[in-house]
């Protein structure tokens, strides 16, 4: 029957290699623990108040019957847990209390067969779950992949009509390309704006909405020497002036940045 019990509790340990485990001693035929034991405890409560307790085991030695040490078991194991609630320490919904009695395998020390074994576990802290990084973009990517000269457009950068007033969905944008700026600290940029329709070298309107991108970076942290603005009119537009259709009306109609340094 021991080596039964031995093989169960090797199975149980390999099971529970990572849980934590704090142990207390109790002095013969005593369901308390002794003082020495209640000591330490209470330490370990105070350093332990986060604690979720998995599982209580208490066990005995050989002295007396194995139905005494059975039901003695499991009155020390009671005696830990009504301690553990009275200082609040946490529960696993599995928990789990077993009295073994004398049925394991014996120390040669008495002393240390009377014993209760507390199992837990201590939550993660926060500060110690490393802290994935966060997925780039493909805008993000793209510069990471530019050269000096490149110039990349600012995907759905809009502003309402004929004004350099930024739609909602264009906030995003921004956000992105501002924590682009402030994790390069060598990257440098001109800001280009564009019109559409009219073939014209300059205009008011391109000028004003790259000065809004401008504008917003600089007032959120990014130094006039990484930035600055041009207003190109018509002068690069993708699609040829007159465009054929929207699409290609919007396309020109776009602030791009030109990598200046990186």
């Amino acid at each position: 029957m021991k080596h039964l019990y031995t093989l169960l509790l090797l199975t149980v340990f390999t099971l529970t290699q990572a849980q934590q485990r704090h142990t207390v001693y109790f002095d013969l035929d005593i369901d308390e623990p002794n003082s020495s034991s209640v000591n330490e405890f209470d330490t370990w409560l105070q350093q332990n108040k986060n604690a979720v307790i998995i599982k209580v085991y208490g066990y005995t030695d050989s002295v007396g019957s194995v139905p005494y040490n059975k039901d003695l078991s499991l009155r020390r194991v009671n005696d830990i847990v009504s301690r553990l609630k009275q200082n609040n320490i946490a529960f696993a919904e599995s928990f789990e209390i077993k009295g073994f009695g004398e049925e394991f395998e014996q120390d040669n020390n008495n002393a240390e067969n009377r014993r209760v074994e507390v199992y837990y576990e201590l939550p993660v802290a926060e500060a110690d779950i490393p802290t994935p990084e966060p997925k780039k973009t493909v805008f993000a990517q793209k510069v990471e992949k530019s050269k000096v000269g490149d110039k990349l457009r600012l995907e759905n950068l809009n502003f309402y009509g004929g004004s350099a007033h930024f739609l909602p969905e264009s906030i995003p944008v921004l956000e992105e390309l501002l924590a682009i700026m402030k994790s390069h600290p060598n990257l440098k940029i001109e800001i280009q704006g564009h019109i559409c329709c009219e073939k014209k070298v300059t205009h008011p309107v391109s000028s004003d909405r790259a000065k809004a991108v401008y504008s917003y970076l600089n007032n959120n942290g990014i130094a006039h020497s990484r930035i600055s603005y041009k207003d190109y009119g018509a002068t690069s537009p993708i699609y040829s002036i007159p465009e054929r259709n929207e699409k290609e009306r919007v396309t020109n109609r776009r602030v791009e940045i030109k990598i200046m340094a990186n």
